[in-house]
């Protein structure tokens, strides 16, 4: 049977829409960072150089090599890590150009550091594109963390985020950091902005 995080990680990956606290456990991510606005093209080319890797280590099986506890599996939706530059944190309002982030996709257990390396190289024989060297593989734990999911156009989540940073205040919790997490469940090339879904979560203690 295929494992389907919409089914069977629902804690993690379709919570509700009002600020809810979860522990995430450690999991293993291909991740690429990166500077600036994310409409313009360097975003969309980090994006595109995530996905050729997810797919290969997916179908790694029928390139004739089935890793040790390989399951099939559908792959995960693309998250993102946001930051601003010191230039940006000085600044009144945001100013896109001055983002700094990672973005990334979760893989399953099984992939280790040499399934992922192998996946490079299946990557690089399809397409010489310069930035599959700058693709790391990581283990990442968020732990303690308040979560919502927030529908609707990206420049809105600001309204999400004070309900979460109420949620906090009154939990008697605290931001670990202003940086946050946002996980992309909806497609953006096939959604209409006000239906978008996206999990925002922030690293509490």
């Amino acid at each position: 049977m295929k494992h389907e995080w919409r089914k069977h990680e629902k804690e993690l990956f379709m919570p509700k829409e009002k600020p809810e606290i979860v522990n995430v456990p450690p999991m293993n991510f291909i991740k690429i960072s990166g500077a600036g606005d994310p409409n313009k093209q360097d975003f969309a080319d980090r994006v595109g150089t995530l996905y050729p890797i997810a797919y290969a280590i997916r179908m790694m099986p029928k390139n004739g090599y089935t890793p040790e506890g390989y399951f099939e599996y559908i792959v995960y939706p693309l998250e993102g890590v946001w930051d601003l530059s010191e230039e940006g944190r000085k600044k009144g309002t945001l100013d896109k150009d001055e983002l700094v982030y990672t973005i990334m996709i979760r893989q399953p257990d099984f992939v280790t550091r040499e399934v992922f390396e192998r996946a490079v190289e299946i990557a690089k024989r399809k397409s010489s594109n310069p930035l599959f060297d700058e693709v790391r593989f990581e283990t990442i734990t968020d732990g303690l963390s308040v979560q919502m999911m927030h529908v609707g156009p990206f420049d809105e989540e600001y309204k999400t985020f004070e309900k979460m940073k109420e949620y906090i205040s009154e939990n008697n919790l605290k931001l670990r950091t202003l940086v946050h997490r946002e996980i992309y469940i909806s497609d953006i090339r096939k959604t209409e902005q006000e239906k978008l879904k996206t999990i925002l979560r922030y690293l509490v203690e």
